[in-house]
C-alpha cells in the first residue's frame, strides 16, 4: 500500500471527511497540520487552490475532499459506496447537496455578526435540511451500514450542532431523522477519532476571533 500523508488545518471540515474515510478503512496515514494564515512554501507548491485537504500518495498529490475520498474508496477496502450504480449515483448527488450546504449556508451562519442575521440563515437552512431529512434511511444515511456519504455529512452536522449549542438555535427542530443521524454519527468510532481534542471550544474561539455572533455567545456560555 502506498504511503498517505493528509495535509490539514486542524479545524477544517473537509479534511475531517478524509480522516473519517481513512479511519473507517483502517488505512495507515500521517496527518500534517499547517497554519493556513502562514502557508509554508512547500504547501503552496503542491496545492493549486492553496486549500486543504491535500493527500500526498507517495510523491503524487491529489486535492479536494470529494476526489480524495473517491480515490480512497477505489483503492482501499472495504468499499464505502453502494455497489449498485444508480444507488451510488444517488449517494453522490446527496454528497454534492451536503457540500453546497456546508460551503454556503453553514459558513454564512458561522460568520454572521449578529443574532438576527444568524436566525434568518437558520430559517433558510432548515428548508434545505428538510429536503435532506426526507432522504435519510436511518440510523445512517442509507440504513445500518456506514457509507461515504456519512463521512461527508458528519463534519457538517457536527458544526451545526456546535452552532446550535452556542446560539440556542433549535436548528434540528422538526428534523428527527437528522437528529438521530447525528447521534449515530457522533457515536461512531471513525467520527470520534476524527474530532480534534476540545474541538467545539476551538471552533467557537476561532469564530469569535473573526467577529462571529455564534462564536461570541458560545464562548460566553462556555
Amino acid at each position: 500500500m502506498p504511503g498517505y500523508t493528509l495535509v490539514s488545518f486542524e479545524l477544517c471540515p473537509y479534511v475531517q471527511r478524509s480522516v473519517i474515510a481513512l479511519e473507517e478503512k483502517g488505512a495507515a496515514y500521517e496527518l500534517r497540520h499547517i497554519d493556513l494564515r502562514n502557508k509554508p512554501d512547500w504547501f503552496v507548491d503542491i496545492s493549486p487552490f492553496g486549500k486543504v485537504p491535500v493527500l500526498m500518495v507517495d510523491d503524487t498529490v491529489i486535492f479536494e475532499s470529494s476526489v480524495i475520498n473517491e480515490y480512497l474508496d477505489e483503492v482501499v477496502a472495504p468499499p464505502l459506496h453502494p455497489g449498485d450504480p444508480l444507488e451510488k449515483a444517488r449517494h453522490r448527488s446527496w454528497i454534492e447537496f451536503i457540500s453546497t450546504v456546508l460551503g454556503t449556508e453553514a459558513w454564512t451562519l458561522q460568520s454572521a455578526t449578529d443574532e438576527a442575521t444568524a436566525r434568518k440563515v437558520v430559517e433558510a437552512m432548515q428548508v434545505k435540511l428538510h429536503r435532506l431529512e426526507d432522504a435519510i434511511g436511518g440510523p445512517f444515511f442509507a440504513g445500518e451500514d456506514f457509507r461515504l456519504i456519512d463521512a461527508a455529512a458528519a463534519p457538517l452536522l457536527q458544526r451545526l450542532v456546535w452552532c446550535d449549542h452556542a446560539g440556542q438555535l433549535s436548528l434540528f427542530s422538526g428534523l428527527p431523522k437528522i437528529a438521530a443521524w447525528w447521534d449515530a454519527l457522533a457515536a461512531h468510532p471513525s467520527v470520534k477519532q476524527s474530532t480534534v481534542d476540545d474541538g467545539e471550544a476551538k471552533f467557537l474561539a476561532l469564530l469569535d476571533e473573526y467577529g462571529s455572533w455564534i462564536g461570541s455567545v458560545g464562548r460566553k456560555r462556555a
